[in-house]
C-alpha cells in the first residue's frame, strides 16, 4: 500500500484548487437597507390619544396600560396626559395590597390631579380605612361623589350610618339614607338594597314596607340584569331554587340566591378594585385590624371594610357572632354563606339573651341585626 498523501487546497479567486494554501471564508457583506418609515410619526397626537383613552377605560388589568408605557418614549409620554389618566377604568388602576408602595402612590395621586373619579374613589378608601387619613380620604370619597360617582356615594353612606372615623354620637343616620337614595337612583345595587331595608325597619326613615320591598326587588332585577349582560352562560346559573340545608355528611351548597322568589340563582356580583385591596390589605396583617385591640373586619368577605372603634358594626342577632358594616353586606354574606353556618348564640346563667334591634345599643355599646328571613 503507497501512503496517502495529505495536502491542503484552496479556493483561488479563478476558481482552481491550489495545494498548500490555507482556505479563506468568503464572508459576503450584508446588502445595505434602508430603515422603513414609521408609521406612528405620522398618525397626529389627538389621534393617538383618543386611542388611548379607548384602552385605558377598557383595560382589563394593569397590565394592559403599563404594556403600552414600555413600548416607546411618545407612547409614555401620550399615555401618562391628564386626560388619558382621568379616563381610565377602575382595574386599570386596581394596585394589588401587597404590591402598595410609594410609586403606587404617586400613581394612583396623579390620576387624582388628573380628574380620575376611580382613582379618587380607591385612594380614599385606601387613606380613609387602611392609611388611617380619615379627613383626606373622606374628602377624596365626596369628591368622586359630587360628580355621581355611586360607589362613593353609598361609601359615604356607610360612614354616616355607623359614625365611622369618630364617636356613636357622629351617627347621622337621615344623611346615610339621602346618599344611600342618590346612589340607588344612579342604580347601585348595594345602595337599592340598603335603602330598601332601611324603608322596611324605619331605620333613619318612616317605614314603608311596601317601598321598601319594591327597592329590593329592584336591586334583584339589576343584579340579574348584570349576570346577563356579563355573558355568563344561562345553565350554569339558571336553577329553581331550594332551601340550603346544613347536612353533617354532605358539603353545603354555597351559591347566591337573591333570586330565589322568581327561581333562580344568580352568583355573586364581582367585588370592587378597592374593597378588594381593603380585603387584602388586613389579610396580609394576620386579618385583624392593627391599630386597635378589639376591632372587627366586615364579615362579609367582599367588603374589607373595618371597625374605626369597638362595637361600631352590628351583629347577627341570632348567633352574635358575625357582624356587618350594613345591612346590604349583611343580605349579600346571609345568601352566600351565614344562611346554613348561623345557629343561636347560647344565653348565660340568668338566662339574658344579647338580642336587640338595629340602633339600640346594649350594656356592651354594641349594635345587632335583626334576623333575615
Amino acid at each position: 500500500m503507497f501512503p496517502v498523501r495529505k495536502t491542503k487546497r484552496a479556493f483561488v479567486k479563478t476558481g482552481d484548487f491550489t495545494p498548500g494554501r490555507k482556505r479563506r471564508r468568503c464572508v459576503s457583506p450584508m446588502p445595505e437597507t434602508k430603515a422603513g418609515p414609521d408609521f406612528l410619526d405620522s398618525v397626529p397626537d389627538d389621534l393617538v390619544v383618543s386611542i388611548l383613552c379607548r384602552l385605558g377605560s377598557t383595560s382589563r388589568c394593569p397590565a394592559d396600560f403599563i404594556n403600552v408605557l414600555m413600548t416607546c418614549k411618545r407612547l409614555n409620554s401620550l399615555a401618562t396626559s391628564p386626560l388619558v389618566l382621568s379616563r381610565l377604568s377602575p382595574k386599570a388602576i386596581a394596585v394589588k395590597a401587597q404590591n402598595w408602595s410609594e410609586s403606587a402612590h404617586r400613581f394612583l395621586k396623579r390620576c387624582v390631579d388628573a380628574g380620575s373619579l376611580e382613582a379618587c374613589y380607591t385612594l380614599g378608601m385606601i387613606r380613609f380605612y387602611c392609611l388611617q387619613i380619615r379627613g383626606n380620604g373622606a374628602s377624596l370619597m365626596a369628591k368622586a361623589a359630587i360628580s355621581s360617582h355611586a360607589p362613593a356615594l353609598y361609601s359615604l353612606a356607610v360612614i354616616q350610618f355607623n359614625g365611622s372615623g369618630g364617636s356613636k354620637n357622629d351617627k347621622d343616620l337621615r344623611a346615610g339614607v339621602a346618599l344611600c337614595a342618590r346612589a340607588a337612583f344612579l342604580g347601585h345595587v348595594d345602595a337599592l338594597r340598603e335603602l330598601g331595608h332601611c324603608l322596611q325597619d324605619g331605620y333613619g326613615v318612616p317605614q314603608n314596607v311596601s317601598e321598601g320591598r319594591r327597592f329590593l326587588v329592584q336591586a334583584n332585577a339589576r343584579e340579574l340584569a348584570a349576570v346577563l349582560s356579563s355573558g355568563i352562560e344561562a345553565r350554569s346559573w339558571l336553577s329553581l331554587s331550594q332551601p340550603q340545608i346544613a347536612v353533617s355528611n354532605q358539603t353545603p351548597i354555597h351559591g347566591c340566591p337573591l333570586l330565589s322568589d322568581f327561581g333562580c340563582n344568580v352568583p355573586a356580583p364581582e367585588t370592587h378594585p378597592a374593597n378588594r385591596f381593603l380585603a387584602d390589605w388586613f389579610a396580609l396583617r394576620g386579618g385583624d385590624y392593627s391599630p386597635g385591640d378589639g376591632l372587627r373586619l366586615c364579615s362579609h368577605a367582599g367588603c374589607g371594610r373595618p371597625e374605626t372603634r369597638k362595637h361600631e358594626f352590628r351583629r347577627c342577632s341570632i348567633c352574635g357572632v358575625v357582624n356587618y358594616c350594613s345591612r346590604a353586606c349583611q343580605a349579600l354574606d346571609w345568601k352566600l354563606r351565614h344562611k346554613v353556618d348561623c345557629a343561636p348564640v347560647e344565653q348565660d346563667v340568668a338566662g339574658e339573651g344579647n338580642v336587640q334591634i338595629d340602633g339600640i345599643g346594649n350594656v356592651n355599646g354594641d349594635n345587632v341585626l335583626v334576623q333575615m328571613s
